[in-house]
């Protein structure tokens, strides 16, 4: 997933001309990699997707089902595969309702012992349209279902990280700061320093050891030929990229910053450019952080406890999906 930001660096800067384009994805995670740190069942390692017989639907349709919603969670980085269900292994149940003139799509996760853990539900399609559904029709809902599935991963991850004590969801993550390579003039010294303190004032904490680090941020800087300039006007290329990779060095995202500028413009002091760069890597830096560690993903409570969700309807509002 990419998210774009463009915004000005500060009127400050607009002196050399450089503008921010910040570039951010923001991968799914893998239920097994923060996750896997929980003592509290943690979520699969791998995820059976079995062919489906309640569907009503063409048995050779149900085993499309599958395959396509396997195929398209394993894509989001969710370790998932078609074939019925292994001892030890979480597993994703999918079945049907049929709701008046409706046929409602569900999907279950379920735990290695057999019990429903969270089940989300799709979009209700009218009974003659199922019945008449091709191989076409299947892979939209199997698109529509993986979503829901990762949803429903995230809110089990949310409510696991909100019994551990010791989880990124109860304290700030630690952030190891490798520092700035590649830029010219004195670029990696100020924009190092300046992301630095402008992440001090974030939700995460900065430190210069990796010991103990959660995430790791690595800066380069590349200067290449620009659009033909003027002869009094020549340009420059610029690319600050600000690379985020967790504990296991698994990339949690990029944020990049390009623009054109007058070339050799930064061949000396950054000033105030540095600072309005780095403030807005922070926040990018940030964010993403944020998403990684899913605080910002409502928990989903197994079925029974206290404030267990139950069954999530199509168009509820969803947490965002598990990244990397």
């Amino acid at each position: 997933m990419t998210v774009r930001h463009i915004a000005s660096l500060a009127a400050a800067v607009s002196v050399i001309g450089l503008t921010g384009c910040l570039d951010v994805p923001h991968p799914f995670r893998n239920p097994g990699g923060v996750a896997s740190e929980l003592a509290h069942n943690p979520p699969p390692s791998r995820l059976d997707v079995p062919t489906p017989t309640d569907v009503q639907m063409k048995p050779e349709l149900a085993v499309i089902w599958a395959k396509d919603i396997a195929a398209i969670l394993l894509q989001q980085s969710v370790p998932a595969i078609a074939q019925p269900t292994r001892p030890g292994d979480w597993w994703l149940k999918l079945r049907t309702e049929r709701r008046g003139g409706q046929i409602v799509p569900l999907y279950s996760i379920m735990t290695p012992a057999g019990t429903v853990r969270a089940t989300q539900e799709g979009t209700g399609v009218p009974v003659e349209a199922w019945s008449a559904v091709d191989s076409g029709g299947v892979a939209q809902v199997a698109h529509e279902g993986a979503d829901q599935v990762v949803s429903a991963l995230s809110g089990i991850q949310a409510d696991q990280m909100d019994q551990d004590p010791h989880s990124l969801k109860h304290r700030r993550a630690r952030v190891w700061f490798k520092g700035v390579t590649g830029a010219p003039g004195d670029g990696d010294v100020s924009l190092a320093r300046a992301f630095a303190a402008s992440f001090r004032g974030s939700e995460q904490t900065i430190q210069t050891s990796p010991q103990d680090a959660d995430f790791t941020v690595a800066t380069t800087v590349k200067l290449t030929a620009g659009p033909p300039g003027s002869r009094n006007n020549p340009q420059q290329g610029i690319e600050i990229a600000w690379r985020v990779t967790d504990s296991h060095d698994k990339e949690v995202g990029i944020a990049t910053q390009l623009h054109d500028i007058q070339a050799h413009s930064l061949d000396g002091m950054w000033g105030d450019v540095a600072v309005a760069a780095a403030q807005q890597a922070a926040e990018a830096v940030g964010e993403m952080i944020t998403r990684y560690t899913g605080r910002d993903v409502a928990p989903i409570k197994p079925p029974g406890q206290a404030g267990a969700p139950g069954t999530a309807a199509a168009g509820q509002t969803k947490a965002p999906p598990l990244g990397g």
